[in-house]
């Protein structure tokens, strides 16, 4: 049995805390996943090391860069893509753990931190948008974003 499936017997699920096209269409993050990763993490810092880092999103940029988006909306959509895919390679582990583990993190943008009605709306909109059961959205823990944490979990 692989070490980080030894971790499993403890309770404890180890997370890969790194992102990247490559890194899943390569079949690397399956690979991986045989051997015991249970999630990935993801954040801007991750995306820009990875969209800065390699030729990856070369091509997709500079199609959207024709259709004239924001910089943060040709982000959004590198990493919803990149979000998707991971989802679903962790599938298979959501479904059977019931959801204890299989899940890959997107964040709520830090902007939104000092204003918890906004943060919830975004929240709720990211998790539509990428439309997987196993997305796990992140909110930044500041005072201001308590209810908003609070209302998401409560939301599922």
């Amino acid at each position: 049995m692989p070490a980080l499936a030894d971790l499993q017997n403890f309770g404890q699920s180890v997370w890969f805390d790194f992102i990247r096209r490559s890194l899943i269409t390569s079949g690397e993050l399956k690979a991986l996943v045989a051997q015991g990763v249970r999630g990935v993490t993801s954040n801007p810092a991750i995306f820009e090391k990875a969209i800065a880092g390699s030729s990856d999103y070369d091509e997709e940029i500079k199609a959207l860069a024709k259709t004239g988006p924001s910089v943060e909306a040709v982000y959004e959509t590198l990493a919803i893509k990149d979000i998707q895919l991971a989802a679903d390679e962790l599938a298979p582990v959501y479904r059977s753990t019931g959801g204890r583990d299989g899940y890959v993190s997107l964040e709520v943008s830090p902007f939104l931190a000092a204003d918890s009605g906004r943060t919830v709306a975004e929240a709720q909109r990211l998790f539509v948008t990428v439309g997987r059961p196993n997305l796990m959205i992140k909110i930044p823990a500041t005072a201001e974003s308590l209810p908003a944490i609070t209302e998401s979990i409560a939301a599922g």
